[in-house]
């Protein structure tokens, strides 16, 4: 078993199921309801374990009954939490909205009272991981793996997701793989063509950057060239989550020696067949599905 380290948000996820989301002020009837953990280092660390690897996540959650809830279910999903519990300080918590189609709205909290400093971090651990998965929500604990990795050589993998400020400027240049969303790789960029956004990131970093591009799959660059590895068509009932899941799977399969193409084949599977299902990381698959998928698809 490989294992991976995931750096970054836990929260924990109420989520509503409603027929359509709200486009105004308005009162909403939910016709579902659970709470779940979530976040996307956390998320990732889930579909990591459940894909077969050894999964770690470092994170912070307020001193809480919500934050004992977000370190107990990481232990229930087989991750192995090296969580600080900040006296005083609220857990982050999201709302999430999901519609009919699959579609969600989140609205998330995160009490500015959870301190920040990363100095607690076991750093040395570090060189006992395959690969190392960073999100962009605790910017101060990222660069610190991210830089540590890099002395190591340990690959990482940025999930650089849209943040305030210059976050995830300041993060590109660090890391081995920078695994855009769509809208943060336009913000950065300052472009709205893919393949000129993509070049215009990699003249600031000498990792490689890549874009998830919901069922169109995964793009990046071969120096100058762009490459795609197609997604895979399913009906959609909860997206919740996919990303965090495509990232997840994304690292395990470096860190088991795919190349990038492959390691793409493996996350696009794993996320599409998360959409499949409903409840965030509730519908993480297991390694043996995303394998038979990737066989009746021709992926392999």
């Amino acid at each position: 078993m490989k294992r991976v380290i995931a750096v970054g948000l836990a929260v924990m996820d109420k989520i509503f199921g409603v027929a359509d989301l709200p486009r105004e002020a308005t009162k909403v009837f939910a016709n579902s309801y659970r709470e779940i953990g979530g976040g996307p280092a956390a998320t990732a660390a889930v579909a990591v374990s459940r894909l077969g690897g050894q999964a770690g996540l470092w994170a912070r959650v307020g001193e809480d009954a919500v934050g004992r809830r977000i370190i107990e279910e990481l232990l229930e999903w087989g991750v192995a939490p090296c969580v600080r519990s900040v006296p005083g300080a609220l857990s982050n918590v999201s709302g999430v909205l999901v519609d009919s189609m699959g579609e969600r709205l989140i609205i998330s909290y995160t009490d500015p009272g959870l301190d920040a400093d990363p100095s607690w971090l076991p750093l040395e651990d570090l060189a006992t991981a395959d690969a190392v998965l960073v999100d962009v929500r605790w910017p101060q604990a990222s660069a610190a793996v991210l830089k540590h990795a890099r002395h190591l050589g340990v690959p990482t993998v940025l999930d650089a997701d849209l943040a305030p400020d210059d976050v995830v400027q300041q993060l590109v240049p660090l890391a081995d793989f920078a695994v855009f969303s769509k809208p943060a790789l336009f913000q950065m960029s300052g472009v709205n063509d893919l393949q000129e956004a993509l070049l215009r990131i990699s003249h600031q970093t000498p990792g490689h950057v890549g874009v998830t591009i919901g069922q169109n799959g995964f793009a990046w660059l071969e120096g100058s060239t762009l490459q795609r590895e197609p997604g895979f068509r399913v009906t959609v009932v909860d997206t919740l989550g996919a990303g965090d899941v495509f990232h997840g799977a994304f690292a395990l399969a470096l860190a088991e020696g795919n190349n990038i193409r492959k390691a793409a084949q493996f996350a696009n599977g794993a996320s599409a067949l998360k959409c499949t299902r409903p409840g965030g990381r509730a519908g993480i698959p297991v390694r043996e599905e995303v394998e038979r998928l990737l066989i009746t698809e021709g992926a392999v």
